[in-house]
C-alpha cells in the first residue's frame, strides 16, 4: 500500500467499542484495500479512548481517531474535525452501528463522479442477529454469505426494516432496473470528493440534536450547489446492528436552520470548517 491513501473511511462515533470492532473486523475483508480509517469520536468516555488506542496494532490500514469533549450531541463538529485530519481525497461516511459490505468502498470508489455525491443504504438487522455477530464471523463475511437466509428469517418473522435494502446484486442492468431512487442521501451512508465538501465548507456546526436535518442539510447545500446524487442501492450496502431507538429530541432549532438554507439557496455555511465571524445577534450557533 503507497504512502498516497485516496480514501478516507470516516466514522462517526460514540462509547460503542464492541460495534465499532465488528466494523473494523469487516473492513480487514473490503476488496479495494487502499484507505485509512478515521474515528470521529464525539466525546467517549476515557476507558474507551484508551481501547481505542490500542486498536492500531491489530490492523494492516492507518486508523485516526479525532476526540473532543462530550458537551452533548456535537456530532457535526466532530466530523468536521475527522475531514480536517484526512488523507484521501475522497471521504466516505458512515455511522459506528453500520457493517459494510466487503465491497462497500470498492463500490463507492470505483462508482465516484465529478459533480456528485453517491449514497447508498441500509438493511437494518434484529436483535438476535446482531447478537449472534463476532468479530470472527463477521470477518469470515457471515453476513454476505448469510444475508439470503437471514433475510427469509426476518421476513418471515417480520423483524428487520429495509431487508431488500441489503441484497447484493452484482450485474450492474440488474441493479438499475431494481433501485428505486431515494428522495434524499442518508448520513450513515454517503461519500464524495473533499474538494466537493469543502466548497460548501463541510457540516454546519449548529446542529445540536440529531433527527432533523443534519443530514439533510449537507444534501441541500450540495444540490444548491450544483451537484448531482447518484444512487448505490443493492451495491454499497450497509448492515445495520440492532440497537433501542433513542429518545425523540426538540429539533425546532435545526428545522429554523434547514428552512433558512432551503429559503437563501444556501450553499456555503459559516458555521462549518472554516469559520467566520458571526455578527447576528440571534445566531444559534456557540462554540
Amino acid at each position: 500500500m503507497g504512502k498516497n491513501i485516496p480514501v478516507s473511511y470516516i466514522i462517526s462515533f460514540y462509547n460503542n467499542i464492541n460495534a465499532l470492532e465488528l466494523i473494523l473486523s469487516a473492513l480487514k475483508r473490503q476488496t479495494y484495500k487502499n484507505f485509512e480509517v478515521i474515528i470521529a469520536d464525539d466525546g467517549s468516555r476515557k476507558e474507551i479512548v484508551d481501547r481505542i488506542k490500542k486498536l492500531h496494532s491489530h490492523y494492516s490500514f492507518p486508523i485516526k481517531h479525532v476526540w473532543h469533549n462530550d458537551l452533548g450531541w456535537r456530532k457535526t463538529k466532530i466530523l468536521n474535525k475527522a475531514v480536517t485530519v484526512s488523507g484521501g481525497n475522497y471521504l466516505i461516511f458512515t455511522d459506528g452501528d453500520c457493517i459494510p459490505h466487503k465491497c462497500f468502498i470498492k463500490n463507492h470508489w470505483e462508482q465516484r463522479e465529478n459533480d456528485k455525491v453517491l449514497t447508498g443504504r441500509r438493511a437494518f438487522l434484529t436483535k438476535f442477529i446482531s447478537k449472534k455477530l463476532t468479530q470472527k464471523n463477521v470477518e469470515k463475511g457471515i453476513l454476505e454469505k448469510s444475508f439470503l437466509i437471514i433475510s427469509l428469517v426476518m421476513g418471515l418473522f417480520r423483524k428487520g426494516k429495509h431487508i431488500s435494502k441489503g441484497i447484493y446484486i452484482k450485474n450492474h442492468y440488474f441493479r438499475k432496473l431494481l433501485s428505486k431512487k431515494n428522495k434524499e442521501i442518508l448520513g450513515s451512508n454517503f461519500s464524495i470528493h473533499k474538494e466537493s465538501l469543502l466548497k460548501i465548507n463541510g457540516f454546519d456546526e449548529r446542529y445540536l440534536a440529531p433527527g432533523t436535518g443534519e443530514d439533510t442539510d449537507i444534501f441541500v447545500r450540495i444540490k444548491n450547489a450544483g451537484l448531482q446524487v447518484k444512487y448505490l442501492n443493492h451495491s454499497a450496502i450497509l448492515y445495520h446492528i440492532y440497537h433501542k431507538i433513542p429518545k425523540s429530541y426538540e429539533t425546532s432549532a435545526n428545522r429554523k436552520i434547514l428552512e433558512e438554507h432551503k429559503t437563501n439557496n444556501t450553499t456555503y455555511t459559516i458555521y462549518g470548517i472554516n469559520k467566520e465571524t458571526v455578527t447576528t445577534e440571534n445566531s444559534l450557533y456557540s462554540e
